[in-house]
Parts: structure tokens; C-alpha cells; sequence
């Protein structure tokens, strides 16, 4: 949440937002990392008591200050920009010291009320514990999003007086301002972008605007997306032009798609690229990659280091990790690919499994360009099978299979050396039984 506010900050000023941090600032830290310039505020005496620590940090650089708080992430930038320009136009030789903004609506939320004179002017902000029953029935409330004169702030932050709850309150500054014969300025905010954040409530409410938000800037961008209050794209995915989003489908993290994509239905997407024309019906992918014109589904995983190189198809419950699918490569139905690199124009039938793991260490499996592996295919790792090799239905292939041979078999082995075997086994046999 916070890392939204910051954004906000970002780009409505030439320098680093400054953020005070207090109790549990190692997750913010850790969270902004160097987006941020850190102030600590000690002890939790305010909202007042939170900008003094921000005093050596920001005097003489600016010759305004504006303050907003961390749980409002759906504040916009142009809002805080329309707040600067009210400041700049009332500049004059009777310059404001503050313009903030307000709202009016019934549900309080706990923001203080703006207290006016007979002729509108603001006199001062009360704080909901401590309003009076009339003050409670005033619907102009206070955000808490101020823009000060830099000067007059650091001058006289340190005069707010101590209140009965012993703290100090940001929202006595205008009351400062107005016995100085400084004048506050306001201007309203939208409703929708001053939501605070206090209960888990307010945070599905605010994460559905957002998700609203960053939906329709991927559709004016070019993207189609079938049913936006069925899809979740978090912020700063990245989806070319001409790509469909079908229902039930997520995307998550530094995820990438390029243009002319399908996504979904029911798919989620984790921290992976996908390219141009790639499809992606009912499966999961995590930090994969799929290379243009790739296709996966129904009920497929790529899990990490996966990839689909050009054009590759992978079947309804296919699984993959660690392994890449040649270009042209075809990996059939109930399959699985661990440690594996399989060539071009490689046919894997359903039912293949690379047997990767000894219980003990993980090992390759290397396919080469042509080969056709037959279903219910064993291949226990280290083995290569090479160019245009083969393998019969249900082999179990222990050793490395040259290229353009074919082998079958429990174990496999090539064509004519099982009825030499088989002959051996029999003479064997009949010795014993004689015995």
C-alpha cells in the first residue's frame, strides 16, 4: 500500500518523497528500498509530531512541503498537482500558508471537520474525539493532503500545542495560520481517492478500485480484456497490443506478454515472459518462459526455468521445470519434463516421463532434433536420445540411444538384440530347471 502513495509522490516532485517511519519500518524498508529518504519518528505522539523529524531533511530545498499519508493509495498525482497549482495561484503578496484538500459526505471515517466562518473562510479543524455534538454533524471533512508555504511550516511546526490526548495534531497548523492572519485555501477532492485504509474492508474496496484503474489503462492501450470484474493484473505487468484476456485469469509480478496473445480462460501467470501469438488456456505459469507462437493447455504447468522455444505445444496436463521444449517441439498429454532439453520437431507422447531424480541427486535428460518418443516412455536420467532417434510405447530407456535408432522395451533396447536375449533367457532357464 504504501509503495502506491510513494508513486504518487514520485511523480509530482524532482526529489525523493521523504518517509517517516516508526514501528515495523523494516517492512517499509524493505518494501521501498531506495525510493525513499527515511525519517524515524520515535515515539507515536501525532500526525504533527511526524512531519518535525522531516524538518533537517527538507528545510531550504523546496519552497513547498506537501503532506500526505501512507493509506491512501488511491490518491492520484494530478489531484496533488491541481492542489500545487491552487497554491501557486493564490501566491500573491497575501500568499496562503496552506491549501488542502476536503471533502463532504456523511460517513465521517474518522477525519476531522473544517470549521468555517459566516463568509466561508476556513477557521480551524477539529478532530472527530474531540468535536462538539454540532461540530460531529459537520459533513466537510479533512483528508489530511496539505500543501504548506516551506517556510511558515518549518517556522512555526514546533508551536503546535500539546492536546489532552498528548499529542500533537498536523490539523492545528491552520488553526496557527488563521490567528497569524495567514489564509488556508482549499480545494475538493475526489471521494473515491481519499478512502483511508483501516480495516480489511477499506483494503477490498481500495484494491477494487485499483485493480479497476490499472485494467482500463491496459484496454487503452490496446488490450482486450473479456471480463475485467473477472481478471487481476497487478501493476506493472507488461501485455502488448492486440492480446485477449479471457476470465478467471491473473497476472502476477514482473509478468510480460506480447502482442497478439491469448490468456485464459482461468490461467495465472507468475513472473514470467511470454512472447508474441503465444496461447495459454486453463494453466499456471511461474517464472517461465514461452518463446513466440508457443502454446500450453488445458491444465498445464510450467514451473521455474521452463521454457517453450518457437511454436512449441504443450498438452493438457503437462508438466515442466527446469527444461526447455525445442522449437516446433510437441510434448503430448500426462507428461512431465524435469532437468530436460529436448531438440526441434521432438514428439513426446502422452504418458512420457523423465525420471530425473535418484532420491539423492537430479540429472539430465537431452532429446535430439527429430525424435519420437512413444507413450508411457521411462527415461531414467543421465541419458541422451539422439537425432531422430525412437522409442516403442512403454519403454523404460536406462542407456544413451543413438541417433536414428529405435528402441523399445523393459529395459529398451534396439530392435533384434530382444529375440537374441529372449533366446539366451530360455537356454538359461531350461539349464536351471534341469538342475
Amino acid at each position: 500500500m504504501v509503495a502506491w502513495s510513494v508513486g504518487v509522490a514520485e511523480s509530482v516532485s524532482t526529489r525523493k518523497p521523504v518517509v517517516v517511519v516508526g514501528h515495523g519500518q523494516e517492512q517499509v524498508r524493505s518494501e521501498l528500498g531506495d525510493r525513499a529518504d527515511y525519517v524515524v519518528q520515535n515515539e507515536r505522539l501525532g500526525t504533527g509530531h511526524a512531519v518535525m523529524p522531516a524538518q533537517d531533511t527538507l528545510m531550504g530545498q523546496s519552497d513547498v512541503v506537501i503532506v500526505t499519508y501512507a493509506d491512501m493509495p488511491l490518491l492520484r498525482a494530478g489531484t496533488i498537482l491541481q492542489l500545487v497549482h491552487l497554491f501557486a495561484q493564490e501566491s500573491t503578496e497575501t500568499k496562503p500558508a496552506i491549501a488542502m484538500l476536503t471533502i463532504t459526505r456523511e460517513d465521517a471515517q474518522g477525519f476531522g471537520r473544517i470549521v468555517r466562518d459566516r463568509e466561508g473562510r476556513v477557521l480551524r479543524i477539529v478532530e472527530e474525539a474531540a468535536c462538539s455534538p454540532d461540530e460531529l454533524a459537520i459533513q466537510e471533512l479533512n483528508p489530511g493532503i496539505y500543501c504548506f508555504d516551506a517556510d511558515w511550516l518549518w517556522d512555526n511546526l514546533h508551536n503546535i500545542p500539546l492536546s489532552a490526548k498528548g499529542e500533537y495534531y498536523l490539523t492545528d497548523m491552520v488553526g496557527i495560520a488563521v490567528d497569524q492572519g495567514r489564509r488556508v485555501v482549499t480545494a475538493p477532492a475526489p471521494l473515491e481517492e481519499v478512502n483511508g485504509i483501516n480495516t480489511r474492508i477499506h483494503l477490498a474496496e481500495a484494491t477494487q478500485v485499483l485493480r479497476r484503474r490499472i485494467l482500463e489503462q491496459h484496454m487503452l492501450n490496446g488490450v482486450t480484456i473479456v471480463d475485467p470484474n473477472a481478471t487481476y493484473i497487478d501493476d506493472g505487468i507488461q501485455i502488448g497490443r492486440d492480446t485477449t484476456i479471457y476470465p478467471g485469469s491473473i497476472l502476477q509480478g514482473t509478468t510480460k506478454i506480447g502482442e497478439h496473445a491469448i490468456i485464459g480462460p482461468h490461467s495465472q501467470i507468475i513472473d514470467s515472459m511470454l512472447g508474441n501469438r503465444c496461447r495459454v488456456i486453463y494453466s499456471v505459469i511461474e517464472k517461465a518462459i514461452m518463446d513466440d507462437e508457443s502454446e500450453i493447455g488445458p491444465f498445464g504447468h510450467l514451473r521455474k526455468g521452463a521454457h517453450l522455444g518457437r511454436g512449441a505445444h504443450m498438452g493438457n496436463f503437462g508438466d515442466m521445470k527446469n527444461s526447455y521444449l525445442g522449437p516446433g517441439a510437441k510434448m503430448g498429454h500426462f507428461s512431465y519434463l524435469g532437468d530436460a532439453t529436448i531438440g526441434p520437431n521432438v514428439n513426446i507422447g502422452a504418458g512420457t516421463i523423465t525420471c530425473n531424480y535418484d532420491g539423492l541427486q537430479k540429472y539430465p535428460t537431452t532429446i535430439g532434433a527429430g525424435a519420437f518418443i512413444g507413450s508411457d516412455t521411462m527415461l531414467v536420467a543421465p541419458v541422451e536420445i539422439g537425432d531422430m532417434a525412437r522409442t516403442g510405447a512403454g519403454s523404460v530407456v536406462t542407456h544413451d540411444v543413438a541417433a536414428n535408432q529405435t528402441v523399445y522395451g523393459v529395459p529398451a533396447r534396439p530392435a533384434g538384440s530382444h529375440q537374441r536375449n529372449e533366446g539366451q533367457d530360455q537356454g538359461s532357464t531350461g539349464e536351471n530347471s534341469g538342475t
